[in-house]
């Protein structure tokens, strides 16, 4: 069967105001490396999965963004969403028009926007994952927890020798059910339990198994995707591509409702199994993230400033984008300091991830 790959890039990123905007969200910046994040993703799978097979699902607004990025891979495999109807929405309808090129094919989901410091394990589980998605069933990847993190969701799974499957130090699991994200009291029992994962958001499943479960597990999915399916029957996907495709499928697109895959049908599958990993992984979800993988000064602070003094100041994080500009702290302790042209953002990190708050009271204020 073909292997193929999706790589999630429709996000706004707007937990990483002001240096995330509408224009550039969070995937299409250079956050960690010197590399965009979207350009990390797509250069490690390619070393599984050649150009040729490697689809972007994301907004309109973003294909000249993404062309520049990548530009091995092909336009018609440049997926538009007209409208942002989250994850269950996005990979049920990409899944349709990837089994209409390529047949059905053993997909693996990524995220566009994560850090993963370990390639190599990376690749070995998701080589172990393809495998094991031959059959019909949803293989994710579970990233080993390091502390009692409430941020992420977990994924709880069925500890016993006999439900391991073996492959080079690697084993797949059957997943118990998926959990939200915790409170610290419950993410510490978690930990202490030694059968939860953090959520990765990593799956590898075949095109038209996951269409199944969709139509299965989500009834009004199931509607709007035998819609869109009739309407697919009648045109030559790789010819037929890009905006022309998105404006031809809206009408029935905006009938999907607004929910996750996790919600939509890993709450319900009896279908999904785990891989228990440790890649050096980060969703890098908010600035307070970032205090996980830079280094830090003698007092703990990350410095991302050409020019910055501090007197009595632990545990910030400063990002100063106007480098001519200098940044001075005085008896600062856990807070964000984000400067750019345009904005100037200052929090406590513990509310680094409300900055979504912040821009709709800004959005409100300008109408």
């Amino acid at each position: 069967m073909n292997r193929v790959a999706l790589i999630m890039a429709g996000g706004s990123g707007t937990r990483f105001w002001p240096l995330s905007t509408n224009e550039k969200p969070k995937q299409f910046l250079d956050l960690v490396s010197e590399k965009t994040m979207i350009k990390e993703t797509v250069d490690r799978i390619l070393k599984l999965i050649p150009s040729e097979n490697i689809f972007i699902s994301t907004n309109i607004n973003y294909l000249e963004i993404v062309k520049k990025e990548l530009p091995q891979i092909p336009v018609r495999n440049i997926i538009f969403e007209p409208m942002a109807r989250d994850t269950a929405a996005c990979i049920g309808y990409a899944s349709q028009i990837i089994d209409k090129i390529m047949g059905n094919s053993i997909m693996a989901v990524l995220p566009s926007d994560h850090l993963i410091e370990k390639e190599d394990e990376f690749l070995k589980s998701l080589e172990f994952a393809f495998e094991a998605a031959k059959e019909d069933r949803i293989i994710t990847l579970g990233i080993r927890p390091s502390y009692p993190e409430t941020g992420y969701g977990y994924i709880e799974y069925v500890k016993k020798n006999k439900s391991c499957e073996k492959k080079d130090g690697l084993c797949i699991y059957k997943v118990k059910r998926f959990r939200e994200k915790p409170n610290k009291e419950l993410a510490e029992k978690y930990i202490e339990q030694g059968n939860f994962l953090w959520n990765s958001g990593i799956f590898v499943w075949k095109t038209k198994f996951i269409l199944s479960e969709i139509k299965k597990h989500m009834d009004s999915h199931k509607s709007v995707l035998e819609n869109i399916e009739k309407l697919l029957e009648k045109v030559d996907l790789k010819e037929f591509h890009g905006e022309k495709l998105s404006s031809y499928v809206r009408d029935e697109f905006k009938n999907f409702e607004k929910i996750s895959i996790d919600f939509g049908v890993m709450e319900h599958t009896k279908s999904v199994s785990v891989i228990p990993v440790n890649i050096g992984w980060n969703d890098v979800g908010s600035f307070k993230s970032l205090g996980d993988i830079f280094s830090k000064d003698d007092k703990g602070n990350v410095v991302k400033s050409e020019k910055f003094e501090k007197i009595d100041s632990e545990g910030n994080i400063i990002i100063n984008k106007e480098n001519d500009k200098m940044i001075a702290t005085i008896g600062l302790e856990n807070i964000v300091i984000v400067n750019t042209k345009d904005a100037l953002l200052v929090c406590h990190k513990d509310k680094s991830q409300e900055i979504k708050k912040i821009l709709d009271k800004i959005e409100k204020n300008k109408s």
